[in-house]
């Protein structure tokens, strides 16, 4: 049996579940193992409001993606139930609009905004005036060279297509690809580029490996180099209506009208149980939009320390929205501390739909499996770190909170997981 999961076991076996003992960290640490990572662990009883197992739990831990549950949470505190999609004036016959970070502007991953019907029902003019934004396109200690991959999306005031371009190639034609106004940006390669669809990292330029036109039905989505430019071109293009940019307005604009788009629920779901970084990021955005003038994420997090985190065990470095960046450190302790808090704002069976489900759904749907699921969580995965926190339903009907963190190990992740399953399943059964 691997050496990390007779270690995971181990520790279980020692715990029984019933009370922390002296015994089981002597136990734990003495097991031989190649093992060379940083595990931390913390189990929670909600009815008992008791903290039932802790080992390394107020360790400092990369979190990856589960760095979404803050972002959730601050969206739970902020935002209300649905997206604010724009706010807007009528001043005489303009009509002048500013984006407030929503994600779901002609974005095929989200339900239609309506956006789009109010700009095209419009009989007035069409002015466009983008918000205070100072951050980056990427968040701090973001990976640059990721800039190829879906997964790393650019943030900004008002996306348009996710940010992202899609392409979608059948056997020997030439690719569709979304949104159209990139069509005369792509060149071919003889060369097998790696990934198979390349940009220029500092414009809109795109080159295809040739053995892709081989592929039938394939999809591939590439993020685009954002610009309140190419917003409107994209918007003009769609409308087919002249949008005007204004930078600096002669006079104070105050934009007393809000549209709002879609139920918010639909994201949250989307960066719980999919994980999806970009909407992530602009959840932040929004959030600091409607406590502020300002679009910057720094905005929201600081809010959020201030008022609803200030009794997290152990003081939160956050630094993101999705989870991207190495800065973030949380302990397993305090992820446990905001899974109650979350856990207070929504009704259980509300709660569990939106989260990954082992064996069923999202990022879990390979793992966890059980003829009945017992596990809801938040998964988070960057190279050599791998955490998984959420909720956990016992076989005697007992709900615990938990907060599996690892970091620094060197195995396959599919490994590590093995002995995260075994333990979890004992807790389940056992407890």
């Amino acid at each position: 049996m691997n050496p990390l999961i007779t270690r995971y076991a181990l520790i279980l076996a020692l715990i029984g579940f019933i009370s922390c003992s002296p015994s089981i960290e002597k136990q734990f640490k003495s097991s031989k193992t190649s093992h060379q990572g940083f595990t931390g662990l913390a189990v929670y009883d909600l009815a008992k409001e008791k903290m039932l197992y802790e080992y390394n739990s107020d360790k400092y831990f990369t979190p990856a993606s589960n760095t979404k549950l803050f972002t959730f949470y601050t969206g739970l505190k902020i935002l209300g139930d649905s997206v604010p999609a724009v706010k807007y004036a009528i001043r005489g016959d303009s009509l002048i609009f500013k984006g407030t970070g929503d994600p779901s502007l002609m974005n095929p991953a989200l339900e239609n905004s309506k956006v789009l019907e109010l700009l095209s029902k419009s009989h007035h003019n069409l002015y466009y005036y983008p918000p205070v934004f100072t951050e980056e396109f990427f968040g701090p200690g973001w990976s640059w060279d990721d800039y190829h991959y879906a997964f790393s999306a650019e943030r900004s005031v008002m996306p348009v297509f996710g940010n992202k371009t899609t392409f979608y190639f059948n056997k020997n034609t030439e690719p569709q690809i979304e949104p159209k106004i990139f069509r005369d940006s792509i060149s071919y390669s003889q060369r097998d580029l790696s990934p198979g669809i390349q940009r220029n990292l500092s414009n809109n330029n795109f080159q295809v490996s040739e053995n892709y036109s081989s592929k039938k039905n394939y999809t591939r989505e590439v993020p685009f180099k954002y610009s309140d430019r190419l917003l409107l071109d994209i918007l003009e293009d769609t409308l087919k209506k002249k949008i005007e940019l204004i930078k600096n307005p002669q006079r104070s604009l105050n934009f007393n009208k809000i549209l709002f788009s879609i139920p918010i629920d639909s994201i949250y779901k989307k960066i719980l149980e999919e994980s999806d970084n970009f909407i992530a990021e602009q959840i932040l955005l929004m959030a600091a939009g409607k406590i502020s003038d300002t679009l910057k994420t720094s905005i929201a997090i600081d809010y959020m320390k201030q008022n609803y985190l200030k009794d997290l065990p152990d003081k939160p470095v956050w630094v993101d929205g999705s989870g991207l960046s190495r800065y973030n450190l949380f302990t397993p302790r305090s992820l446990v501390k905001l899974l109650e808090k979350i856990y207070k704002e929504l009704p259980q069976k509300k709660l569990f739909s939106m989260m990954a489900t082992g064996g069923t759904s999202g990022t879990l749907k390979n793992y966890y499996k059980a003829e009945t699921p017992y596990i809801f969580a938040k998964t988070g995965t960057l190279s050599n770190n791998h955490s998984l926190s959420g909720y956990l339903k016992t076989e005697s009907g007992k709900i615990l909170i938990f907060s599996f963190m690892n970091s620094n190990y060197t195995i396959p992740t599919s490994e590590l997981k093995e002995g995260m399953t075994e333990i979890l399943e004992k807790i389940r059964d056992h407890y």
